[in-house]
């Protein structure tokens, strides 16, 4: 998608800055559970600590599992393993998705004040980036709902896995829809378009 490769172009550049910085140690990551162990949230999540995160688990999607033994869950057989690589991927979509829409939040306006009005060019660039990232949010969603359906699969149904129950339970409530994604950004793009027209109609000049 556009939206992805546009934000993941500025994310890789900064992470290469922070690759080749005096003193950053060296190690060899290539399996997906390696990269989902450098993601992480810091107590203020200030935007390149989001992009640093998104960059991590993009690596993740792509790169291939790493052995059973050295998954994030105790592994005893195939069944197991085929629902563990389930949740993981949709643990991650989600985590792409709450990332983006942290960064999002960066750029976002809730209101359209009057006096905001001298910089209202400004404003309109901002929620411009917000929207990118909201849709850029999106685009996981439907990933994510896809590997949640095959993890919560009937031949499944008795088999549980310790240490990710948490991710079980996301399954869960995206089968119940008390987890939806969906509604939850497209809400944040109606109220972002109505901010947006408000700033549109202002006049730059009258203060």
């Amino acid at each position: 998608m556009i939206i992805k490769k546009k934000m993941l172009a500025g994310i890789m550049g900064m992470l290469f800055l922070l690759a080749n910085t005096p003193g950053a140690e060296a190690y060899p990551v290539q399996y997906k559970e390696q990269f989902y162990r450098l993601f992480h949230l810091h107590y203020v999540q200030y935007p390149d600590d989001t992009m640093e995160n998104i960059y991590w688990l993009e690596r993740a999607v792509k790169a291939d599992f790493a052995n059973p033994l050295y998954a994030l869950a105790r592994i005893e057989d195939e069944a197991q393993w085929e629902k563990y690589r389930y949740l993981f991927m949709m643990h991650v979509n989600l985590k792409l998705i709450e990332q983006y829409l942290f960064l999002g939040n960066k750029w976002n306006k809730r209101n359209a004040y009057f006096y905001n009005a001298p910089w209202k060019e400004q404003n309109l660039e901002s929620l411009e980036t917000a929207e990118t990232c909201f849709r850029a949010a999106l685009s996981y969603w439907d990933d994510a709902r896809e590997w949640a359906e095959k993890a919560l699969d009937r031949r499944f149904r008795f088999i549980n896995l310790r240490n990710v129950q948490f991710w079980e339970d996301e399954a869960g409530r995206i089968a119940d829809k008390s987890l939806d994604y969906e509604k939850t950004i497209n809400r944040e793009l109606t109220l972002l378009q109505g901010v947006r027209e408000k700033f549109q109609a202002m006049d730059e000049n009258t203060y």
